[in-house]
């Protein structure tokens, strides 16, 4: 009869498992997957989300919730860049203060659970709105502070003997919890809550005082996070965290803590962790959809999940019949393997289907233009659900398989300089031999990119850039300066030269957008002194928010007599929200596709929609790439030969793709991207 301490190691025990075989299976098919490097990579993908989870773990382990943790990041982050940009005081203060934040936001809910007795899961999906509606007031939804000390970012982004300078930090803080969780009557306090908080009551435990401690905990560690988050993308910024707080629960809980309370360990905790982190890096590196990962996480987690309700049910027999909870955690532990022993299977076979069948470069018969060594060319959009980058991929795979090159196309579903660090750091792993990005924020990318070019690797940024030192070339689709005067000429036309008008931003960090910004407001000063930028709103790229934006825009200022948005997604967004709000006085000018915007030209909402080839942005980043790799491309040449598209002019490293182009009510019935 297996006893009741054994059953206790019943889940550590299959996630052990389940991390050893995913390193089986990725040390087999991925690329680079068993090195030093990687396991660094690995280690410092998981700082962030980490803190999170170690400090959330007392937490569920009373049988509460904290929602508001990535929300707290932003508000922390944003308060940092405050203190030290603003109030000018020294950077170790402000850091002092910024952990005084996250323990004043954490006290909050604990406060409002203790004493009030309001429902955690209530609490913190107020102060999850809270702590980011403050963060977003407060920089007025577009100050961003940068600039950062080279000393501070070495904490987000430094080595020390190919250690990773913030997994100490990951580290002492795990051990710090473990001690408490475990080794203290604090800890075993928490225990006893979680499985009854009136027992608890009874037997003479001070259940309002324990809990307090865990959310104020969870807000102090949440706030390192968010230093920790700041140090690494070089900003501090509204939005910063979003998302991380179900990434920090679903690595709590499949580390077999209970999401009904008294049960949980912070070893679990990161072992959890690490299960999620090394899946989602080895299906990059074995070229298998990351998106993978999620689905996988996912089936894991409500595997994790209904067991745990299984087990917390009074049994059919005997309750203290140990045989009966043994049992289920032996099934959690077979399953488990099961499952990533399935998962391995579709990963061994995806791996031998992609490379038995003819690379992006074409058949077998085909010719290509090049010889010599067959290159790979790692291409990442700043969001690859956004049309605009879908069109910009055909291209990229046309110009591939001309040339005869393996193309890797990735990158995060939304816009997000972290996850892009994340990718490109798995692309340093693999050793690509040219990266080619659409850089989402300067300051957050280029450190990864100097360290891509430190071991080797080509760079070629496209769209966006990054500073001039982290990157080979910038192919460019238009110079900013022509863009500006593109728009701002059709919007004076249609506003007659004089009134107010709005900007539609994708982020207001994106390098591209923000230089656009600065010389559409130099040219607007300089020719048409009588018009006016009423107010420059970001929409994350998004059409939906977009729109959500512009009628904000229209209620808020009535004398807009035009929106302009610089994204491709805000366009058709902007044109939505005025016909929805009849406003036949308010028209668009905008950066989009055309098949976007055809209604909308048609219905006159929209006036013109300024662009270039998005697929010819494309083609011709991966001719830049292939030509810089062969030598044929060097610094202080002045034209390049790309394939159908002739030659192009480059002006110092900027690879120009041409001057932006009009589509309007008489043409654009022409175009089909």
């Amino acid at each position: 009869m297996s006893t009741p301490a054994a059953s206790r190691f019943g889940q550590p025990a299959a996630l052990v498992g389940l991390l050893a075989l995913e390193v089986a299976v990725f040390g087999l098919f991925g690329q680079n997957f068993l090195t030093g490097r990687n396991m660094a990579e690995i280690a410092r993908m998981s700082v962030e989300v980490g803190l999170l989870a170690i400090a959330l773990t007392p937490v569920i382990v009373t049988g509460g919730i904290d929602l508001s943790v990535g929300s707290l990041i932003g508000l922390a982050a944003v308060l940092l860049g405050m203190m030290w940009r603003d109030a000018g005081l020294p950077l170790g203060l402000a850091i002092v203060g910024t952990l005084g934040v996250g323990a004043i936001g954490g006290a909050l809910n604990g406060v409002l659970i203790t004493q009030l007795r309001i429902p955690p899961l209530i609490v913190t999906l107020g102060t999850f709105s809270l702590f980011r509606g403050l963060a977003e007031g407060l920089t007025r939804g577009s100050d961003t502070f940068t600039g950062f000390p080279s000393w501070f970012l070495t904490l987000g982004q430094g080595y020390v003997g190919g250690v990773p300078v913030q997994l100490p930090v990951l580290a002492a803080v795990a051990i710090g919890f473990w001690l408490y969780l475990h080794r203290t009557t604090h800890g075993r306090a928490l225990i006893a809550i979680g499985f009854s908080p009136e027992g608890a009551r009874h037997a003479g435990l001070p259940v309002g005082r324990r809990v307090f401690v865990v959310y104020l905990l969870c807000g102090l560690v949440t706030s390192l996070a968010a230093i920790v988050y700041v140090a690494h993308v070089g900003q501090a910024r509204a939005d910063a965290g979003t998302g991380y707080e179900l990434a920090a629960i679903t690595a709590v809980v499949l580390g077999g803590t209970s999401i009904f309370g008294g049960r949980g360990s912070i070893a679990g905790t990161v072992l959890g962790l690490f299960v999620i982190v090394v899946l989602q890096n080895g299906l990059r590196l074995a070229d298998l959809p990351a998106e993978l990962a999620g689905i996988l996480t996912g089936t894991l987690l409500l595997l994790t999940i209904g067991l745990d309700w299984l087990r917390s049910r009074p049994a059919a027999s005997t309750p203290t019949d140990p045989d009966a909870f043994t049992m289920r955690n032996s099934q959690l532990a077979v399953l488990c393997v099961v499952i990533l022993a399935a998962a391995g299977l579709i990963a061994g076979s995806n791996w031998y289907l992609v490379k038995s069948l003819p690379q992006v470069g074409g058949p077998a018969n085909s010719t290509p233009t090049r010889t010599g060594k067959k290159i790979t060319i790692a291409m990442m959009p700043k969001s690859k659900g956004n049309a605009y980058f879908i069109a910009c991929r055909k291209g990229a795979e046309e110009a591939a398989k001309e040339l005869g090159i393996e193309l890797i196309w990735d990158g995060p579903t939304d816009t997000d300089a972290v996850k892009q660090a994340e990718v490109i750091e798995t692309w340093i792993t693999r050793g690509v031999d040219v990266i080619a990005v659409a850089v989402e924020n300067q300051d957050g990318l280029s450190p990864v990119l100097e360290k891509a070019r430190a071991n080797g690797i080509k760079v070629v940024t496209w769209d966006a850039d990054a500073r001039p030192e982290a990157r080979d070339f910038f192919v460019n689709q238009a110079t900013p300066e022509g863009i500006a005067k593109a728009l701002v000429d059709n919007a004076a036309r249609v506003m007659d030269q004089k009134g107010e008008f709005a900007v539609i931003m994708a982020t207001l960090t994106a390098a591209n957008q923000v230089e656009w910004r600065k010389q559409i407001e130099k040219y607007v000063a300089s020719a048409y002194p009588q018009m006016k930028i009423a107010v420059v709103r970001p929409c994350d790229d998004q059409q939906k928010k977009a729109n959500e934006e512009t009628t904000t825009i229209l209620n808020a200022y009535p004398n807009v007599k035009l929106v302009m948005p610089i994204c491709s997604p805000a366009v058709p967004g902007a044109a939505e929200a005025i016909k929805a709000a009849g406003r036949q006085d308010v028209k668009v000018v905008g950066l989009s596709l055309p098949n976007q915007n055809k209604t909308f030209v048609h219905d006159g909402i929209t006036d013109s929609v300024i662009l270039w080839n998005t697929m010819d942005l494309g083609y011709l980043a991966v001719y830049a790439a292939v030509q810089l790799m062969d030598g044929k491309l060097k610094p202080g040449d002045t034209s390049i030969e790309a394939g159908k598209l002739g030659k192009k002019e480059i002006r110092g490293t900027d690879i120009l793709l041409g001057v932006p182009f009009r589509f309007h009510k008489g043409n654009i019935d022409q175009f089909d991207f």
